[in-house]
């Protein structure tokens, strides 16, 4: 398959690796010492005691690498303006754009099942419909990604846990689809798993629940996971952990996600800080919309009291826009 990484990071680094690895023909739009780095010497992955090196094409200008069969969107929610506009030389008639981000996505509410409460205004996510407009709706692929990467040096990335590189794709209204099972074919041969899932919005809240009840406090420490094994904190994230299934359920999303299975003795608690966390430290724009403020939405629109999460929101909120890293 033709695939274009769109802002490969760590996680489309090591994407890019596996799946041009694989024999597929992969290109990549970057920008400065990443994009130079990867034309001089390819993108590497360390993964474990295995090193990838491949060669693809890269350019900042999507028009050099033409139409695509997928197009796999790794930047984070808060950059993905970026690619309303631009986008447009990567797509044919039936290409595949997969938006691989972590949280509630902007195209949550097309195609949505019938839900028990209507949704939540996610207009911030989109403003002005720019990427609905830009990609097409019929051309959008949910995608959610389990893969802990980090950027060692520009075109090199470690895969921080080789034996966990997932992405869950499906179609936004859980229809099975022929281009569905391409992309998770192809995936499963690159060694990045694919399960099959019959309800994307359950991964997507699945996911979230590890985000918006862990990683923001990681945030809010400034400590990396291991901080959520301590007794205070722990209790914080369960606490927070019980509101967001609260919120999910009331939305029709029924989580298997027991607060003993995701902050219990038997979880291992690592050393990795969380992106939202690194790019805090970093000074980068923050996923604080689509992390943060749009479960919270949820959860108005519903109706629920979540004091633990409005806690949550409002010191986020306030440690990114005091750096100038998010703008309420």
């Amino acid at each position: 398959m033709r695939f274009c990484l769109y802002g490969p990071g760590a996680t489309g680094g090591n994407f890019a690796a596996r799946l041009a690895a694989a024999g597929n023909d992969v290109s990549i739009v970057a920008r400065g010492a990443h994009l130079e780095a990867i034309r001089t010497r390819g993108v590497t992955l360390l993964a474990g005691d295995k090193k990838i090196v491949a060669k693809v094409k890269a350019s900042d200008r999507p028009a050099d690498l033409g139409p695509q069969d997928a197009v796999l969107v790794t930047l984070k929610a808060s950059g993905q303006h970026a690619l309303a506009g631009n986008v447009e030389p990567l797509l044919g008639p039936d290409t595949a754009v997969a938006f691989v981000q972590n949280a509630i996505p902007w195209w949550y509410g097309p195609g949505l099942p019938k839900s028990p409460r209507p949704g939540p205004d996610l207009d911030p996510l989109d403003p002005g419909g720019a990427l609905a407009k830009s990609v097409g709706m019929h051309r959008v692929v949910g995608a959610v990604v389990s893969s802990p990467n980090h950027v060692i040096e520009p075109g090199v990335v470690e895969n921080e846990v080789p034996d966990r590189n997932i992405l869950w794709v499906g179609e936004p209204d859980d229809r099975p689809s022929p281009r569905i099972e391409a992309l998770r074919a192809a995936l499963k041969a690159a060694g990045i798993g694919s399960p099959a899932t019959t309800d994307i919005r359950y991964e997507i809240w699945h996911k979230l629940m590890a985000n918006l009840t862990g990683s923001t406090v990681c945030l809010l420490t400034g400590q990396p996971v291991q901080v959520q094994k301590t007794p205070l904190i722990n209790r914080l994230s369960r606490r927070a952990h019980a509101e967001a299934l609260a919120v999910a359920a009331a939305h029709g999303v029924m989580l298997d996600d027991h607060p003993d299975e995701r902050y219990g003795p038997k979880r291992v608690y690592t050393s990795h800080r969380p992106s939202i966390l690194q790019d805090y430290d970093l000074g980068r724009p923050m996923e604080i919309e689509s992390i943060v403020r749009a479960p919270v939405a949820f959860a108005r629109s519903a109706g629920i009291d979540t004091p633990t999460l409005d806690a949550i929101e409002s010191i986020c909120v306030a440690l990114a826009h005091a750096k100038g890293l998010y703008t309420p």
